[in-house]
């Protein structure tokens, strides 16, 4: 995006492919709302003048910090808190982290998402850093939200022993090697009226509900008007 600062409205419009509610991650502002900070880890694909793909990537500190050393169990929502406390105190990174790959449904399957995840790995080469390291979010999940992250992550496909998650097996593929789960990647909170518009579902009840695209039960409290999501995703570590 460094070069191309022209194409940051054409990858904005993709944002609309994400479910309503992953857009309320009171976290994510810290990089989305400073992109220019972070331009040459941020890439858009191209087909003509339409784009049709998006990386996001962001320097971070994880070795050596007394506080840290190790990935967060906050996954998505850690390291962005972290790059932009090591943007504030100037420290150089040690790592670049992954944040997102969007690939327009128009392009899916045709290798554009490995591009775009091996341009992130390229740019962190630049950088000096010898790993780059991503909080993924398996793209099949959200078929079987009740399932505990650690038991789908787990799987693997007996004729090659590869992740039985597309999403997943793509980045091992890749070169990647699966850490870990975050088990509380991303945290969205909101009054039920807000979760209502998010969702489109009528939330009357107390207890667990499952909302589509979720990967994991919205926890819903009627007493107290507000739902509560906790979203795991899975450390994958790319060496570089």
């Amino acid at each position: 995006m460094a070069v191309r600062p022209d194409l940051a409205d054409g990858a904005d419009a993709l944002t609309t492919l994400w479910p309503t509610f992953m857009l309320h991650d009171p976290i994510a502002d810290l990089f989305y709302a400073r992109q220019d900070d972070h331009a040459t880890h941020i890439f858009s694909a191209v087909d003509g003048d339409e784009v049709v793909g998006r990386a996001y990537s962001v320097p971070v500190a994880i070795d050596g910090h007394p506080a840290r050393g190790t990935l967060p169990a906050d996954g998505w929502d850690g390291v962005v808190r972290w790059a932009w406390l090591d943007h504030l105190a100037g420290r150089p990174p040690t790592h670049v982290s992954a944040l997102e790959i969007m690939v327009a449904p128009s392009h899916r399957g045709t290798g554009l998402a490995l591009r775009l995840l091996e341009a992130m790995k390229d740019a962190a080469r630049e950088v000096g850093v010898t790993e780059l390291v991503a909080p993924v979010r398996p793209s099949r999940k959200h078929e079987e939200p009740e399932t505990p992250m650690t038991v789908y992550a787990a799987r693997l496909r007996p004729e090659d022993g590869m992740p039985t998650d597309p999403w997943l097996r793509l980045h091992v593929r890749a070169g990647g090697r699966i850490h870990s789960v975050c088990p509380t990647s991303m945290t969205i909170t909101g009054t039920l009226a807000q979760w209502r518009t998010w969702t489109g579902l009528a939330l009357e009840r107390s207890g667990p509900a499952v909302v589509p695209g979720a990967l994991t039960p919205l926890h819903v409290d009627a007493a107290q008007d507000h739902a509560v999501y906790v979203e795991p995703n899975v450390w994958v570590v790319h060496p570089l």
